[in-house]
């Protein structure tokens, strides 16, 4: 039975890049051979055992194959199903490249992880040997490709009540043997009521797959479809009415379909003048961070003004006004 590779750094199975690379050094310094002389061959040991399997577990394509098939398919063995059920194996030569992990000393493993050799006073090269020279290549963190955004364009009617939007993706993958795959997939996203123009929702790592990087986040940006009725300004909806004159005067009935179907019919008893707004309570946009309540919405109205009167109609408004 072989070393496991995740008790020899003394991580979790789910154990991220970042918690990898703290366990290493912890355990780089913990065992380094001119730490304690009397048990160098031992400490030399266990510092190889550790730095092998930070080798593995840092490389997720290694890992992968790893976490699949163990030692074997590190070697290049990866099990094929027999006709009776079972598995069999094939040899390094039709799977994917053995691991080998090179021997090397304790102060140039040190150099690579630290920069510098032996921190106890031992001897030792000052700074790392290429991989050439037959040095363990340390492996340095993946690279994270920027996310890629994405406009979500809703209508104020699905930001009034929430909605269920599912986008279709094909993105690349890499399978554990390497191989590139053309893949799609269904991404469901829940608008929620009262969302505003340029929430973001992310998807992690849901980019193109490839060796040696982290797929970029996929973010969807919430935008706005322009309405025919309501404007929204923040959590108010605005709604312009044209008005005659007469009715600007002698009062207006506002008949009006809400974002969510229902008619509100609204008496305005002010005379109306061409800054005048009525405000009604709670019959705006919910309010993101609490759907129970909701914004104003704001009657604004354009006055439309006769063009010209007539002797008649000037006499008539001198006498009601005058």
């Amino acid at each position: 039975m072989g070393v496991d590779y995740y008790k020899a750094l003394q991580v979790d199975r789910s154990a991220n890049d970042d918690d990898l690379k703290k366990a290493h050094r912890k355990l780089a310094m913990k065992w380094h051979p001119d730490k304690n002389p009397t048990n160098k061959k031992d400490d030399e040991s266990k510092f190889k055992q550790v730095s092998e399997a930070y080798d593995v577990l840092s490389d997720p394509q290694k890992r992968a194959l790893y976490d699949q098939y163990g030692e074997e398919g590190l070697k290049g063995n990866v099990p094929l199903p027999t006709a009776a059920g079972g598995a069999s194996f094939f040899s390094s030569g039709d799977g994917p490249s053995p691991f080998r992990f090179n021997p090397t000393s304790a102060d140039d493993l040190f150099a690579e992880i630290f920069g510098f050799s032996n921190p106890f006073g031992g001897g030792g090269s000052a700074s790392a040997r290429s991989v050439g020279g037959g040095s363990m290549h340390h492996h340095t963190v993946a690279r994270k490709v920027d996310p890629i955004e994405n406009k979500l364009p809703c209508s104020l009617e699905d930001l009034y009540k929430g909605t269920t939007k599912k986008m279709k993706i094909s993105r690349e993958t890499v399978d554990v043997s390497g191989k590139v795959m053309q893949t799609e997939e269904i991404l469901t996203i829940g608008v929620k009521p009262g969302w505003k123009k340029g929430t973001k929702i992310t998807f992690p790592e849901k980019g193109n797959e490839h060796p040696g990087v982290i797929p970029a986040d996929l973010v969807f940006i919430i935008n706005e479809k322009p309405h025919l009725v309501f404007t929204r300004e923040g959590n108010d909806l605005i709604v312009t009415q044209k008005v005659s004159l007469a009715d600007a005067l002698i009062g207006y009935t506002v008949n009006l379909t809400t974002l969510d179907g229902r008619t509100l019919t609204i008496p305005v008893t002010n005379v109306i003048h061409p800054e005048y707004g009525e405000v009604v309570p709670k019959e705006g946009m919910p309010l993101q961070k609490d759907q129970t309540k909701k914004g104003n919405l704001i009657l604004k109205f354009n006055v439309k003004f006769p063009a010209r009167l007539s002797a008649e109609q000037k006499a008539g408004f001198k006498k009601l006004l005058g």
